[in-house]
């Protein structure tokens, strides 16, 4: 479960002096990634100390860099390995490194290539970018793809959650009802699956950019639905349903953020400032009123 690989020159196959410098991060599966994509060419890759954080998130970060950079040309003493002076790197590493510094800096001109790593084989050959090479998409499928491990991770955190729920639902009226104790984490669940999977996938056609209210929008049908499956006929318990269950989902999706191609740190924040107290006024109503429900 390492996810660091050791910074530093490569040799991937035999390499030469006048063979291709791939530079990519020390994340250890954009690594394999690379290997793999790679088999059978001689080419040196140049590993960047990213912390085992990814070439994207890593450019955004500052930690695949122009000092990084400049700094593992210099450590590797590239100039003395290969006779030219060209470093091919990841085009989403673009963010964060300046060509023309680490030209002056280090005395190699630097190229972007590819935005995915299998068209680096083809880049290689021909030398040659496409527009697809330079294209980054977020069908359906590639979002969807990336779902289970928000669902996996979210589940994983929530199960001293879930017994709690699971408890307070059956002993809430006094003495113990299984069909009550299962009702609380059944409604986590569908808040999971709407934040989590259903706003992933209908992403662009769900209503404005914030990721926050496309979360709450599914997490609002979800709650519908939950309310009509578990014959909810309390209005405050409908209600509370509603709230909550639309405030954990508008938190999931907010989580979501980080695997799109289109966010940006500094929205990312903007839009947390005030999506959160909302989200946590919305799940504290929910409790409430349920609460108010068996009391009053």
């Amino acid at each position: 479960m390492s996810y660091l690989v050791p910074p530093g020159l490569y040799a991937l196959g035999s390499p030469d002096d006048k063979s291709p410098v791939i530079v990519t991060a020390n994340y250890k599966m954009t690594y394999d990634l690379v290997r793999r994509a790679l088999a059978g060419n001689n080419v040196w890759l140049l590993i960047l100390e990213t912390f085992g954080i990814n070439v994207w998130c890593a450019a955004g970060k500052g930690t695949f860099g122009t000092g990084e950079l400049v700094r593992r040309v210099a450590d590797t003493r590239l100039a003395e390995v290969v006779s030219h002076r060209e470093l091919i790197l990841p085009l989403l590493g673009a963010a964060g490194v300046k060509g023309v510094d680490v030209l002056k800096r280090a005395g190699f001109k630097v190229r972007f290539a590819t935005v995915r790593i299998e068209d680096l084989p083809g880049f290689l050959e021909t030398g040659m970018l496409g527009s697809a090479a330079r294209e980054l998409t977020f069908t359906s499928a590639e979002r969807v793809i990336l779902t289970p491990v928000e669902l996996v991770g979210a589940i994983r955190k929530s199960l001293p959650l879930l017994v709690l729920l699971f408890l307070a639902g059956g002993f809430f009226s006094g003495t113990f009802s299984l069909n009550a104790a299962l009702l609380a984490p059944s409604a986590y669940f569908a808040a999971l699956i709407s934040g989590s999977f259903l706003a992933p996938l209908f992403l662009p056609a769900l209503p404005t950019r914030s990721f926050a209210v496309k979360g709450a929008v599914t997490g609002l049908l979800a709650a519908v639905v939950f309310c009509v499956v578990t014959t909810i006929n309390s209005a405050a318990d409908s209600i509370a349903s509603i709230l909550m269950i639309s405030a954990v989902s508008s938190f999931m999706m907010l989580n979501f953020t980080g695997s799109t191609p289109y966010t940006s740190r500094s929205g990312v924040k903007k839009e947390m400032k005030w999506a959160l107290p909302l989200q946590a006024i919305s799940l504290l109503a929910g409790m409430l009123l349920i609460v108010m429900g068996r009391f009053f």
